[in-house]
């Protein structure tokens, strides 16, 4: 493949909104906001120079953002210089007319242990603090807050929109 299919492959869907029909911002939000309410697991792609990683981990999809714990691990080597990460989220494929998947640019954010907003999410997912506090290591805690999302549902066909839409915050 040359130069020029890359680049014809990369602007597909940039060719397909041009006469998309646009689903209004309100319901598209209500629909993706219940679709990542009921799921859990996100595939974080963090990168840096040529260093690049993804990795997949539970979330809470709470406040309009992702909070995310974890060990630590090397996604945190390219945080450390690049708060910009994509992350997915995704149903089993089990065919092109059951899609249902959203695509996250964002930007990460360390939150500090035990400060307000650690202790609020450790509530809001029923972790009890004193656990925690008794480990002898830090359960880190990324907050993704969305720029832009990427939807994919084969079900707003049916309502007469087309199966991708974009949000943008």
């Amino acid at each position: 493949m040359d130069h020029m299919d890359y680049q014809k492959a990369a602007s597909f869907w940039d060719e397909q909104a041009k006469s998309a029909a646009v689903m209004e911002r309100r319901a598209l939000e209500e629909e993706t906001d219940a679709f990542l309410a009921s799921r859990n697991t996100c595939a974080l792609a963090t990168g840096w120079g040529s260093f690049v990683r993804c990795t997949p981990l539970e979330y809470s999809w709470w406040k309009g953002r992702f909070w995310i714990f974890t060990e630590g691990g090397h996604k945190f080597t390219a945080l450390a210089e690049n708060k910009n990460v994509c992350l997915a989220v995704f149903d089993s494929y089990s065919g092109f007319g059951r899609l249902g998947g959203v695509q996250v640019t964002g930007r990460a954010e360390l939150i500090e242990p035990w400060s307000e907003d650690y202790t609020a999410a450790l509530a809001h997912k029923h972790i009890p603090a004193s656990a925690l506090r008794q480990s002898d290591h830090t359960m880190y805690l990324l907050c993704v807050t969305p720029v832009h999302m990427d939807i994919l549902f084969s079900a707003f066909k049916a309502k007469g929109f087309s199966a991708r839409q974009e949000l943008d915050f």
